[in-house]
């Protein structure tokens, strides 16, 4: 049977790789300086293959369909956005297809991929806590486009998720790890949103037809965003996220419910499902974590780990 190595969750952004910083002390570095040491204690525990739960950001998922989850389970390709590496990269399949096996007799209906595309929402934190090198397992996990699993079935899914590798013919050692958040405020999806029209609504629902054509024009509006030193982010509450997974207490972020989350940590921060789909997967609160607000890269970067960061 599989052994759960431990768990990490990260957030991302963009602006990472579009706004690097420029001195040691300047915005992103200390997360980045983290990120670092979370590497090399990955290195350390050198697990042998890795679940990556993470969101997508219109690039593989779209309205004409739009899954609450996708289990990648025999090729993922790196869309290759916002600095992340372009795919394909390696999956553990035999491992895919126990954890499909297993969420499903849990009684969760998982969408499948035998060829699935990942955008920086699951190739940053896997590249930063892994250096991309080892054997994966994408779970995407539905957080951009209303109407969301609820924080509760995350949970869920997550103890399935987590039975699921345990009891895995899998004769090695697996990290799980979560991208996405923390508070964060983006502008709307939903096609039902009276701001959501013209091209921007059809391509949010047709852009699967011509994705790099739907990129190219979103990618202007979202390095606009980036920069600015006011933009909204709420440190208080990333905290606050941050200390009840060290408690393990995921129950307490559940009991929010959609719209107490989305008021408290933004649109951008219903990324957090990916951290409580991956920590209560694990079983073990956090030991070691850090929190940089960044509003020039407009969301409070925090990692989160199961075992030790020297």
């Amino acid at each position: 049977m599989a052994e759960i190595a431990g768990f990490v969750g990260m957030s991302h952004s963009p602006f990472a790789s579009l706004l690097p910083p420029q001195h040691l002390h300047g915005p992103g570095a200390q997360f980045l300086a983290d990120a670092a040491r979370v590497r090399r204690a990955v290195d350390d525990l050198a697990p042998d293959a890795v679940v990556v739960i993470g969101p997508d950001h219109f690039h593989g998922n779209f309205y004409d369909v739009m899954p609450p989850f996708v289990l990648g389970v025999e090729t993922a390709i790196g869309f290759g956005d916002f600095g992340s590496a372009a795919g394909p990269f390696a999956l553990q399949t035999d491992l895919a297809w126990a954890v499909h096996d297993g969420v499903t007799a849990a009684g969760f209906d998982l969408s499948l991929s035998y060829s699935l595309t990942v955008d920086h929402g699951i190739v940053q934190t896997y590249e930063m806590a892994t250096g991309g090198s080892i054997p994966m397992i994408p779970l995407v996990v539905n957080t951009a486009a209303p109407p969301l699993p609820s924080l509760q079935r995350c949970v869920e899914l997550g103890q399935a998720l987590g039975a699921a590798l345990r009891s895995a013919d899998f004769a090695g050692c697996v990290l799980v790890a979560a991208s996405g958040g923390l508070s964060h405020w983006l502008p709307s999806n939903d096609p039902r949103d009276p701001s959501v029209t013209g091209e921007r609504r059809s391509a949010l629902i047709h852009g699967r037809s011509d994705v790099q054509a739907f990129a190219a024009a979103r990618e202007p509006r979202v390095r606009a965003m980036g920069g600015n030193p006011s933009a909204r982010v709420d440190a208080d509450w990333d905290r606050w996220f941050l200390d009840r997974l060290a408690g393990g207490d995921a129950g307490a972020i559940a009991a929010l419910g959609h719209e107490g989350l989305e008021e408290a940590a933004g649109t951008g921060g219903h990324e957090v499902r990916c951290w409580l789909t991956g920590q209560v997967a694990a079983g073990l609160p956090l030991v070691w974590h850090s929190y940089e607000p960044v509003p020039e890269w407009i969301t409070g970067m925090g990692i989160g780990t199961t075992f030790p960061v020297p």
